[in-house]
């Protein structure tokens, strides 16, 4: 047998006894395996019959099943229902906290009735039917609803492409049938199905089926919708259902009622539609409210990207809220009054929800526009208010076109100031002050309004392009009157057209003109002045110069009104060649000529421009010197004069080659001039940078013990480049804290120099004397001292031989109380403690210090006090 690319399939049915109670139904079938003999397969079959849970009544009384591509009958089954379930949502807690009451009712009693069949594998497949005659009247969907039937049907498929899928489960539904629909609400309705052989399922709206009280084989006839319904429209609202999810939404009719809704859920096995079921089922929609969340119907800007939504709904305890904008990316705000700028223009879809205390969770969508850049604007041309005003629509939309033009005059004396037109005139009935005002609205929906105040005179009005102007005295003239109405010239004085708004005058002499119009009874009038030469002139001061790469405007004296210029030799120098002062910009000294015209009045001059060279002047190099030293400046020029600057730390300044002896750093300018056209002084500049006296310290004069190291350290710039002299006493010479090592043999006394240099090789010295004892390290302390202030022998202090550190020096009274104390040499006692002077006598020392081989020396002894 040849293979299509169509679905072959077979059919099963069933028969319901008269039943105008049942509100819809589907077919299951599973399949459970191969039968006993050959070629045989034994399926599950379930029929679920909704009923409403008000009435009664007999069930299915018989179950089809047919050839799918003949429609032969294969078996019919009779049998009774097997069991029912109630689902209802008058269930305690079940009601939405979002309805108001009283709560609509949704209540179901399903009725299942279930068959096991052995069929023979057919390449065809079966369609599985069951049918009832009678519906419930007054479907609103339905057309004549209760002459109609209803017929459930489920597939078993075949043979598709060679392929066989009779080992096939049909979907199942979940009982998801308690919502309740509110009219002219927004809802959504559950048709989710799953299916156990991983089958990918979709889901599509479509007609319900229409059936017999008696079982017949297929096809099937739809049933006829009424007026505005279709079985892809069932609400006539435009809902719609997810492909992927079996999620119905949109927004309910306004009629209540019941609704015939038929949802097919389609199999997909690796591409391939095997399988199409239909789930049927009235629904009610119910004389309820949903109260939470509401918007208005749409929003518009039409100035700028921002808005500000609040929840329009009354409802109270709202706990929450949820907005999104509608933007890609998803931009949201949980701000109750949400303030929000439009990324871009366009149409966005905003939704709110919201949950209050009781449970409720509700949304509601609108519509956003975002359409800024429109302008209403018009203006509004006339005078007198005996003629019409011309009224012309100035306004600017960006996006969209203006769809409509609402014009008020503002003229309240009558009820006959509006219009409809784009660009209408009209005639106000008095002179006075009126507010006229332009309301336009947009394809876009945006609409506004704009006003202008219009004078309406008693005045015709006059407009002149000029009130003063200039002629040669064998010209002519037009003259400009922009008015409406009868036009008259004075004096009639060598003038063409005097009852013309532009007549042509030719005056040999100045002559005032006067314009008086009527309109209608209105009267005005309007003067021009023209100014009369009996010949033109045109002349330059003088020639000039300039220096090269530079401008210059040019300024011819004259009263002409236009201009044409050249110029000789041609560089193309001039940036504009027919207007009175051009700014030229020769490259060489330049002849400009020029012609000056009034009207037939000309005269011509010439100027000549001048043009040298910038002075050049080129200083030497910047340089450091030390402080208190020279250094001599150098520069070249091309120039006939010089001029140095600063002069006061300069030598010789009437050269080129100064010499600058600066005490802190300084910039020297020099200053050239040319003698030729150039009148323009050039300047270079050279810095000479001082560098500070640099400052040293070796130290203060001290001792040391032959053959003990001596520390040094020199306090200044540690940066700086160090030398010690002379370099065979110091382990490193090059650095600022050296150690110096003294023999027996070295003098008594030795002078140290150390020098500091900079990286500029600016130096400074400085020296510290040695004492070298040819002794051990010791503490001596002189045996008596007399404080009396003749600056001889005033103060007590210990002498440090090789001494490195003194630990203490330690002065006591004969009762044993330490009277001073010190750790720095050079430092002692004057005899005083407190500032009181201590009596003559014997008093003990006790000193410690630290040798430069680090050995601990101690001293103790008497000295007297004498005074």
């Amino acid at each position: 047998m040849k293979q299509f690319l169509l679905l072959i399939l077979f059919v099963v049915g069933i028969n319901f006894i008269y039943a105008r109670h049942i509100k819809g139904g589907w077919i299951q079938y599973e399949y459970q395996g191969a039968g006993a003999a050959a070629n045989i397969s034994v399926y599950k079959i379930t029929v679920y019959v909704f009923r409403d849970c008000s009435q009664t009544g007999p069930m299915p009384s018989s179950l089809g099943i047919y050839d799918a591509v003949t429609y032969a009958a294969v078996k019919t089954i009779t049998g009774t229902t097997n069991s029912y379930t109630l689902l209802s949502n008058a269930t305690k807690g079940t009601f939405d906290p979002c309805l108001s009451t009283p709560y609509p009712t949704i209540c179901y009693l399903i009725y299942t009735y279930t068959t096991t069949v052995t069929l023979d594998d057919n390449t065809n497949g079966y369609i599985i039917a069951a049918s009832d005659a009678n519906r419930v009247s007054g479907i609103i969907n339905i057309s004549n609803s209760s002459s109609t039937g209803i017929s459930f049907t489920a597939t078993i498929p075949g043979t598709i492409n060679s392929v066989d899928y009779h080992k096939n489960t049909s979907p199942f539904f979940a009982f998801k049938d308690t919502a309740v629909i509110c009219y002219s609400s927004s809802f959504t309705y559950q048709f989710a199905a799953t299916d156990v052989d991983g089958d990918s399922l979709s889901y599509a709206l479509g007609d319900g089926i229409n059936g017999t009280q008696t079982l017949s084989a297929p096809p099937y006839s739809s049933l006829t919708y009424s007026s505005g319904y279709n079985g892809t429209n069932p609400f006539g609202t435009n809902a719609t259902i997810d492909p992927v999810t079996g999620l119905i939404s949109g927004k309910a009719s306004a009629t209540t009622g019941e609704y015939v809704i038929a949802v097919y859920v389609t199999e997909w096995r690796n591409g391939i539609k095997i399988n199409s079921t239909k789930k049927e089922l009235q629904i009610t929609v119910a004389n309820c409210s949903l109260s939470a969340a509401s918007l208005k119907t749409s929003y518009i800007n039409c100035g700028n990207y921002t808005f500000t939504f609040q929840n329009e709904s009354t409802a109270s305890s709202i706990t929450s809220y949820l907005w999104d904008f509608g933007t890609t990316p998803v931009t949201t705000s949980t701000n109750p009054s949400p303030t929000y700028a439009y990324p871009d223009t366009g149409t966005f879809t905003l939704k709110l929800t919201v949950a209050n205390s009781g449970g409720c969770k509700d949304s509601a969508t609108s519509t956003v526009k975002v359409y800024p850049g429109f302008t209403p604007s018009f203006v509004a041309s006339g005078s007198c208010y005996q003629s019409p005003f011309q009224f012309t629509d100035n306004s600017y939309v960006k996006y969209g076109s203006i769809s409509s033009w609402i014009w008020n005059f503002g003229d309240v004396s009558v009820t006959t100031d509006t219009s409809s037109l784009q660009n209408p005139s009209y005639q106000y009935s008095n002179p006075g002050t009126y507010t006229a005002s332009l309301n336009i609205t947009s394809t876009k929906g945006c609409t506004g309004t704009y006003n202008v105040t219009v004078t309406a005179n008693n005045k015709p009005a006059i407009t002149l392009p000029f009130k003063d102007t200039l002629i040669c005295s064998i010209d002519s003239l037009p003259l400009i009157a922009q008015t409406s109405g009868t036009v008259v010239w004075t004096p009639n004085y060598n003038i063409i057209n005097p009852t013309s708004n532009i007549p042509i005058v030719f005056p040999k002499d100045t002559t005032t003109y006067t314009v008086t119009v009527s309109d209608k009874g209105c009267i005005d009038s309007a003067k021009i002045k023209v100014n009369v030469l009996q010949f033109i002139s045109v002349k330059f001061l003088s020639d000039t110069n300039m220096c090269k790469t530079d401008s210059i405007t040019l300024n011819p004296v004259s009263y002409a009104l236009s201009y044409v210029w050249k110029e000789v030799p041609n560089n193309n120098s001039l940036n504009n060649y027919s207007t009175k002062n051009p700014l030229a910009s020769p490259p060489v000294t330049t002849t400009y000529y020029v012609k000056a015209n009034l009207g037939y009045c000309q005269d011509s001059a010439h100027v000549t421009v001048y043009v040298a060279p910038y002075p050049q002047t080129t200083v030497s190099a910047d340089t450091s010197i030390c402080f208190g030293t020279r250094a001599t400046l150098n520069a070249s020029i091309v120039a006939t004069s010089f001029s140095w600057s600063p002069t006061s730390t300069l030598i010789n300044t009437n050269t080129l080659h100064p010499t600058a002896g600066p005490t802190k750093t300084t910039n020297y300018i020099l200053t050239v001039k040319d003698t030729s056209y150039c009148p323009k002084s050039v300047s270079d500049t050279v810095t000479v940078t001082v560098i500070p006296i640099v400052t040293i310290n070796a130290g203060n004069d001290t001792s040391v013990v032959a053959n003990q190291p001596l520390q040094l350290t020199a306090t200044g710039d540690t940066t700086l480049n160090y030398s010690w002299q002379p370099f065979n006493y110091f382990n490193n010479s090059f650095i600022y804290n050296p150690v110096a090592t003294f023999s027996s043999a070295d003098p008594d006394s030795v002078k140290l120099i150390v020098t500091a240099t900079t990286k500029e090789g600016c130096s400074n010295s400085d020296y510290l004397w040695v004492k070298v004892f040819k002794m051990n390290p010791d503490i001596l302390v002189p045996s008596g001292f007399t404080p009396n202030g003749d600056g001889r022998n005033d103060i007590l202090k210990p002498i440090l031989i090789g001494i490195k550190q003194l630990t203490y020096f330690n002065l006591y009274n004969r009762w044993g109380q330490m009277i001073y104390s010190t750790t720095t040499p050079d430092k002692g006692w004057d005899g005083n403690i407190n500032g009181k002077e201590q009596p003559s006598g014997a008093y003990v020392y006790m000193a410690q210090g630290i040798d430069y081989l680090g050995n601990t020396i101690f001293r103790k002894g008497n000295f007297v006090l004498i005074r």
